[in-house]
């Protein structure tokens, strides 16, 4: 159909533009950032770049794990369908919210579903509560990929800002009672990304109450729940009252260095989670029984994450230091490998910042320092502490040189 636009482009749904999908000259913030890095690193072809943005672990899943799915896959009881998962991931999972998290009484064949990674479990979820006119209440900034579907299904998304002031916490009693009673879902995600904040008792406490006063189903986003810099990880369902009104998902991806393996669970309400396993039937046919094995190995070693924890603890305190050194306000992360900062206005005497996305871009164009911002509530950055780096002198050498040429200039803020 050359010289003719195909009629294809004018049967796209409305959920993506209808006849302008694909017409859109906006280029999103990970794409600017991937320009910028490629356009840095051919004016500098000898200068190191730093990438402090990648949001995911610089390092293979442990060599138990990775043992283990090759002896699994070996096996020709594991080449089939798993449907809504293996009992043993699904025992394994059961003992490891008792044995990290604390939380007693679940039941392996009520109380958790397997999902290939936690991400199409977020999408999944609205598909079980959404009609039109519905509403999903997302912290921003934060991963929409549940609004997103919610909007997919013809709800509404309203966001709930997440402010330095408030501790990166949402503000529940804000809530005008008209959006209340129309909310279906509340998204919350602790320890956060970007914000690297942790939730309190108190503020789960309030979640509960929330959620029981206007018939809210409450799905807690615990990608990072293991990765806490508190004394000991907690979980949302460990609230009086949580496995009443939600869920978590527990992702495998950033606690055990699985990303790409595709594991997660989703954990709780025994409605909820049935809920989800009748929409995934329509979805999916299970996780590679191999990958869930090495899964049930990596839930049983909890002492993994212990070793991964101690990592980003450690470079995350130096860059702490490195960024104050230069005068920003940073403060360390409770949880998750971010470090979310405020960005400057502006260089003494020189070029000016109107956003986190301005500053980003000058780091990446003018330092050969990668990071991710975010202009959702005030202007802010994300540092992660997934940089390259083969052991603690490496890292010490990495930030040393992330502050030298920081120090190159001076910041106002």
């Amino acid at each position: 159909m050359s010289g003719s636009e195909s009629y294809v482009q004018n049967m796209f749904a409305n959920r993506l533009g209808g006849n302008n999908f694909g017409k859109d000259t906006k280029i999103y913030k990970f794409e600017k950032i991937k320009r910028a890095k490629r356009a840095a690193m051919e004016a500098n072809p000898d200068k190191e770049l730093f990438d402090l943005g990648v949001g995911e672990p610089d390092e293979m899943a442990f060599p138990e794990v990775i043992k283990t799915l090759q002896q699994e896959a070996e096996k020709p009881e594991n080449r089939g369908y798993t449907d809504n998962g293996i009992q043993d991931f699904k025992d394994a999972a059961i003992k490891y919210m008792e044995n990290v998290f604390g939380v007693k009484g679940l039941d392996p064949d009520k109380h958790v579903n397997h999902t290939i990674g936690s991400k199409p479990g977020l999408a999944m979820l609205p598909s079980i509560f959404i009609n039109p006119g519905n509403i999903t209440l997302m912290t921003v900034p934060g991963y929409p990929v549940m609004g997103t579907h919610t909007q997919y299904l013809g709800g509404e998304v309203v966001n709930l800002p997440l402010t330095k002031e408030n501790k990166f916490l949402p503000d529940l009693k804000s809530i005008p009672q008209d959006i209340a009673k129309r909310t279906k879902l509340l998204y919350i995600n602790y320890p956060n990304n970007p914000t690297g904040a942790n939730a309190t008792p108190a503020f789960y406490e309030e979640v509960v109450e929330f959620a029981k006063a206007n018939d809210v189903v409450v799905v807690q986003d615990a990608a990072y729940a293991a990765l806490t810099f508190a004394d000991k990880p907690t979980s949302f369902l460990s609230t009086p009252g949580a496995m009443d009104v939600g869920v978590e998902l527990h992702s495998l991806s950033k606690s055990y260095n699985m990303t790409g393996w595709r594991i997660a669970f989703v954990v709780g309400n025994e409605l909820v989670v049935k809920g989800l396993a009748h929409v995934k039937d329509n979805i999916d046919s299970g996780q590679f029984a191999a990958i869930q094995k090495a899964g049930v190995h990596a839930l049983e070693h909890p002492e993994i994450t212990e070793k991964i924890l101690e990592k980003y603890r450690r470079r995350l305190t130096l860059l702490v230091d490195a960024l104050n050194t230069v005068g920003f306000d940073a403060a360390m992360s409770g949880g998750s490998f971010f470090l979310y900062v405020q960005a400057p206005k502006g260089i003494k005497g020189g070029q000016r910042f109107n956003s986190g996305e301005d500053f980003s871009q000058y780091l990446i164009k003018e330092m050969m320092i990668s990071t991710v911002p975010w202009d959702d509530v005030g202007n802010f950055i994300r540092f992660s502490a997934t940089f390259a780096a083969k052991g603690p002198e490496e890292e010490k050498r990495i930030i040393n040189e992330i502050k030298s040429r920081l120090s190159s200039v001076e910041f106002e803020f």
